[in-house]
């Protein structure tokens, strides 16, 4: 058999692949640890990482539990305690008594979305998302044959998505659930007590699951972000440790879900990932006793935050969405460009810094924009500024 021949031969990929983009930021990612490689020195704007490291209180936690030599298996919905300690943070923080047994610890947040996806949608299932919005929704909804409906944000509602953009999608067509973000990725904005609430009611009114991403809860400059467990008992709320917590790496997040929905997505996560890893579990758990620390971190991104916002405006970047939380500002880059792509290339090329491209976030309107997380701390973001300034003219 010739070479063309065993070609033609090879078995054809899954079509939902060529529904998969990639993930910008991931690839900028990549080309800067290329050019680090080659010698050259990058500042880090693209990735929403913390700089910190994980609490010491986390890392020995995890160390006491490699001295036991076992590290195995746990439930496939987390180990009782774990659940038990975040079901307690629901109290503490938002006023709210849930269930232990509610609580779904996951692999990361990633997980948290499969899991919700497979449990909710059929396939052919209309989920609305915000534009902009958090890329690997859009991914993960069209890699499970789902149809991910984005709703436009607009300046005249702050950038936030509104019950009433919902009503709209819902009248062109039918959803099956939508999936809010607040503080939200791109951009930091928040959606406030009563436009939840509001959210809230349509959802009940149409029948609609509201999952709610509350990964960067806690992340927050002025008034602290309520959970969609204020308004609706029924809501899907996913969070993690990675943001606040600073625990990337260890791939461990939670979910908050209905009773009815406890068993089905114990089955998915029994055969999908049989549970989570139990090291970071351990670990996990001791990261709410580091809140003087993590406090301290948090003081840290709001620095820099206030260096960019009073900085940005001379550097030509006066139109940023409300940061209210998280660490990133999404700058409309129209003066400059309308290749996002090419711009980030050339910004990291030219100036040794590297950001994310809008049209990661936002495939219509994301040509002009541009993502910068302030996670690499004040000091990270000066020397940023310093660059731009000699190359944005």
């Amino acid at each position: 058999m010739t070479l063309s021949d065993r070609a033609a031969a090879a078995p054809a990929v899954a079509r939902r692949l060529l529904r998969v983009e990639p993930f910008l930021a991931m690839d900028v990612l990549a080309a800067a640890a290329a050019k680090e490689r080659a010698g050259g020195d990058v500042i880090h704007m693209e990735v929403g990482q913390p700089s910190a490291p994980a609490p010491k209180a986390v890392r020995m936690a995890a160390q006491a539990a490699l001295e036991t030599g076992r590290i195995g298996y746990t439930e496939a919905l987390g180990i009782a305690p774990l659940r038990e300690r975040i079901a307690r943070h629901y109290l503490d923080a938002y006023g709210i008594r849930i269930a232990a047994e509610r609580v779904v610890v996951t692999t990361g947040s990633s997980a948290g979305f499969v899991l919700a996806f497979l449990a909710l949608f059929d396939p052919g299932s209309r989920v609305a998302i915000s534009a902009p919005g958090y890329p690997a929704y859009r991914n993960i909804l069209s890699a499970l044959d789902l149809e991910p409906v984005g709703i436009p944000l607009r300046a005249a509602d702050g950038w936030r998505l509104t019950a009433a953009s919902i009503e709209a999608a819902q009248g062109e067509a039918a959803l099956s659930g939508i999936l809010a973000m607040s503080p939200a990725n791109p951009s930091g904005t928040m959606i406030g007590s009563a436009g939840l609430a509001e959210i809230a009611a349509t959802c009940r009114r149409h029948g609609l699951w509201f999952v709610s991403d509350e990964i960067y809860h806690g992340l927050t400059y002025g008034e602290p972000a309520e959970t969609a467990l204020a308004h609706d008992d029924d809501a899907v709320v996913i969070n993690s440790f990675s943001k606040y917590y600073c625990m990337t790496g260890w791939r461990i997040g939670w979910m908050v879900v209905p009773e009815r929905l406890l068993r089905p997505l114990e089955r998915l996560a029994q055969n999908l990932y049989i549970s989570p890893p139990s090291l970071s579990q351990v670990a996990a758990l001791a990261a709410f006793d580091a809140t003087e620390e993590l406090e301290a971190v948090k003081a840290e991104y709001g620095r820099a935050r206030s260096l960019l916002l009073d900085e940005m405006p001379g550097l030509g970047l006066r139109d940023i969405h409300p940061a209210d939380g998280a660490f990133y500002l999404y700058a409309d880059v129209a003066r400059f460009t309308n290749d996002s792509i090419g711009f980030c290339r050339r910004m990291l090329d030219e100036a040794g810094v590297a950001a994310t491209p809008g049209i990661d976030f936002d495939p219509v309107d994301g040509a002009h924009h541009v993502r910068f997380s302030f996670a690499g701390g004040e000091a990270v973001c000066r020397e940023a500024v310093r660059r731009l300034k000699g190359w944005l003219r």
